[in-house]
């Protein structure tokens, strides 16, 4: 008997739109053929191969059939055939696409929902009948491949959503339309901080200089505090030979996503998709001893990653960029203590970005896992107890436990920040590990003299740094704290003949570590303001005649309709000095 999906009630409201949109589609355009159409994080889509592209009035036309098929309230009647008997039900609907997807289904009996005129291939589950989808929306059209893969033709994409009620419904729309204006696609290019270039190649970040310095903010500001934390730095190769990645597992489980080719030797080499093997080659260049533990490598690695390109999406999924890559060898017994200072160091770091909410995940042994039962039961107890201690005890994050999500080496702890919008993003890791160890043989000379085998845990704080930065863009509209802005303060003469004294005002201001802009006095006042304004400058500081006859700046904060008043450069400079601590 073909089995149901287990979907969230949400989920499965929104995969029934999902089959309602194909009905509406087929009802409409009978030409088009249908493929697929799951629940998303943010509502549902269906795939389409129709020679007419879609165009937003053709949106408007299929989502109002939708609501007449809502409103009509047909029943989901689910039935049961053999493979065979689907073949040749598919075949008589003229559905190629349903076909490929039926020769990839092992199971003998086949699952089809018909509510109405409509039939679907499908394995559900459904709401009890269409009148249950009581709020829904089309909201875009895209291109994507079939299956995913470049390879494929191109489908049409209809993407949706759907909730429970009509309030549900408006407050993600607004939330949408909010979204929009925090878009790090465009945001990034408009403050011209990065771009990517197809011609260079997809999900490739290129850095421009305000950009590359944004980056160097953060990287310092990580660099700092893992020096205060007793990490130490280590630095590996972009590639490594594929006997590597045969030892460590990923060739076998991640070759897919990895660039892999061969020199002129005939050596073959695999792009580092990951840092970890590394750190264990360094690990392994000597003897260690219990005396050394914890070791904590870390690395602001470059990674690189061979993502289908109808995933990638900004910085936010990329095929090159750069982790905070931490792992740490430990005694079993040093377990709790280094996962509280991971979490401890983790929450301080989101902090000082400016997130202070947060979702908690806590992974436990999947069904494919190696590792004793011991070591997976020990593990597990401590990252509950731990957990305890953090989120239930403190009440102050949303904690929940998920059963079988950890990795196949070990449990693990998942970090969703969440933005000024309300959002949720998927951030720090910290990750137990026993499958590494055991390959790689590793050991360390404890105290008895003899050898014992560590403990490894992979923590990464921001994941990321191109999506953190996409994520910071989003968070903050492109409006970054003082401290992270790449201009902090722009000096704007109003005319040319106050751009001398503007001069030198720009470089006091630099020669107390300030990132300034110097206007040339082209241009109204006004202009040169609402161009800072755009390039979200945190202050601008206008000078006149007066205030050059005295030596002062009028300050003007980003976002204020008029001028804080006027003040002198060392009064500036302790403001700034109090913000920025």
């Amino acid at each position: 008997m073909a089995e149901l999906l287990k979907l969230s009630p949400l989920e499965t409201l929104r995969h029934s739109a999902a089959h309602i949109l194909a009905q509406a589609v087929k009802q409409l355009y009978p030409e088009t053929k249908i493929s697929i159409g799951p629940p998303i994080d943010e509502g549902f889509y269906y795939d389409f191969d129709r020679q007419t592209p879609f165009i937003p009035e053709d949106l408007e036309k299929i989502e109002k059939r939708m609501k007449e098929i809502i409103a009509k309230d047909y029943s989901f009647e689910r039935s049961e055939v053999s493979k065979e008997e689907a073949r040749k039900v598919l075949q008589k609907m003229n559905e190629p696409y349903k076909l490929e997807i039926l020769d990839g289904i092992a199971d003998p009996i086949i699952s089809f929902y018909k509510d109405g005129d409509f039939t679907d291939l499908c394995e559900g589950p459904h709401v009890a009948s269409t009148g249950k989808v009581k709020a829904v929306k089309l909201l875009s059209v895209a291109g994507a491949y079939w299956r995913g893969s470049e390879k494929n033709k191109m489908l049409q994409r209809i993407y949706g959503t759907a909730f429970p009620t009509e309030a549900e419904l408006q407050e993600f729309l607004r939330v949408r339309e909010e979204a929009k204006l925090r878009d790090h696609r465009r945001l990034m290019v408009d403050l011209e901080l990065m771009s990517i270039k197809e011609e260079a190649g997809a999900g490739l970040v290129f850095y421009h200089p305000k950009g590359a310095l944004v980056r160097y903010l953060i990287e310092e500001k990580m660099r700092q505090e893992h020096l205060k934390r007793g990490y130490q730095f280590v630095s590996t190769p972009h590639l490594l030979k594929s006997d590597v990645w045969i030892r460590s597992g990923h060739y076998q489980n991640y070759k897919d996503l990895m660039f892999i080719f061969k020199n002129d030797d005939g050596q073959e080499y695999g792009v580092k998709p990951m840092n970890c093997p590394g750190h264990i080659l360094i690990y392994q260049s000597r003897t260690r001893s219990y005396r050394e533990f914890p070791l904590r490598f870390f690395e602001l690695g470059n990674v690189y990653r061979n993502e289908k390109s109808g995933v990638l999406h900004g910085t936010l999924r990329v095929r090159g960029f750069t982790q905070d890559d931490a792992h740490i060898f430990i005694m079993p017994e040093q377990l709790e203590q280094e996962v509280n200072s991971a979490l401890d160091f983790t929450f301080d770091i989101l902090k000082q970005f400016g997130f202070t909410e947060y979702e908690v995940t806590i992974g436990t042994r999947p069904l494919k896992a190696i590792g004793t039962e011991e070591q997976w039961a020990k593990a597990e107890e401590t990252l509950q107890k731990i957990a305890q201690k953090w989120f239930f005890d403190k009440g102050e994050i949303t904690f929940n436990l998920e059963q079988g999500g950890g990795a196949f080496y070990g449990p693990k702890i998942d970090i969703k920040l969440k933005d000024a919008i309300g959002r949720f993003w998927q951030c720090s890791t910290i990750q137990l590990d026993f499958n590494l160890p055991e390959r790689f043989d590793l050991n360390y000379i404890g105290q008895d003299g003899h050898h014992h085998r560590p403990l490894m845990i992979h923590r990464a704080i921001l994941g990321s740094v191109e999506r953190f930065i996409g994520t910071l863009i989003e968070h903050y509209a492109g409006a970054f704290p003082l401290w992270l802005a790449p201009i902090q303060a722009a000096i704007l003469p109003i005319t040319g003949e106050q751009l001398e004294y503007a001069r030198s005002v720009d470089a006091q201001l630099r020669a107390n570590g300030l990132r300034t802009l110097l206007g040339e006095g082209s241009g109204t006042i006004s202009k040169q303001i609402r161009d800072c304004e755009v390039q979200k400058i945190p202050y601008m500081l206008v000078v006149g005649a007066r205030e050059a006859a005295a030596g002062t700046v009028a300050v003007r904060a980003r976002g204020s309709k008029k001028d804080e008043g006027v003040v002198t450069i060392e009064e500036f400079m302790e403001r700034i000095q109090k913000e920025l601590a």
